[in-house]
């Protein structure tokens, strides 16, 4: 089972096709189709989606805007931890954007998409579109893009039911 949160999903999304991989777990991710990538998806927005902070490239790479990092990102975390996250960003490689799916792993294999409804880095209803486009099983929660420090317990449990259909198939066959 692989379980991707935002850019994550891309990944899991490319990886997923590996025969050992029985199913993909999107917390608030993206779902790319074939030839799409996450540069496609930010440039075809919807009207009055909000906009991350994501401050110009330096040498390559991206960063979210400390100052608006809780807003954006983790608006349902104590501002104490929403501090340590906006310090210790990783950086982002500009040219991840651009990166395309090749074959999106959720044609083939079962996936399972959690909603944070409060998101203000993927707009919840691009968030459903793509989980309804992956055929997704789809729950939903209340909270930001951090929804796993925020509600953790609405993450494992999709990763539980995943596992658990999952393991399910694989015993009967």
């Amino acid at each position: 089972m692989l379980v991707g949160h935002s850019y994550g999903g891309a990944v899991i999304t490319e990886a997923g096709t590996d025969p050992k991989v029985e199913g993909l777990v999107y917390i608030t991710a993206f779902a790319l189709d074939k030839g799409e990538s996450v540069e496609t998806l930010i440039k075809n927005a919807p009207p009055g989606a909000p906009v991350p902070p994501i401050l110009p490239p330096q040498n390559g790479y991206l960063f979210l805007d400390k100052a608006k990092f809780r807003a954006s990102f983790a608006a349902d975390v104590s501002e104490a931890k929403a501090a340590f996250m906006a310090d210790s960003q990783v950086p982002w490689g500009v040219v991840a954007l651009s990166g395309s799916i090749t074959e999106p792993a959720w044609k083939t294999k079962p996936s399972w998409y959690l909603v944070a409804t409060e998101d203000k880095m993927i707009p919840p209803p691009a968030q459903r579109q793509m989980a309804t486009r992956a055929g997704a099983t789809v729950a939903e929660a209340t909270g930001s893009h951090a929804i796993y420090i925020s509600k953790p317990e609405a993450v494992a449990a999709l990763i539980a039911k995943a596992a658990k259909s999952v393991s399910s198939k694989l015993a009967a066959a």
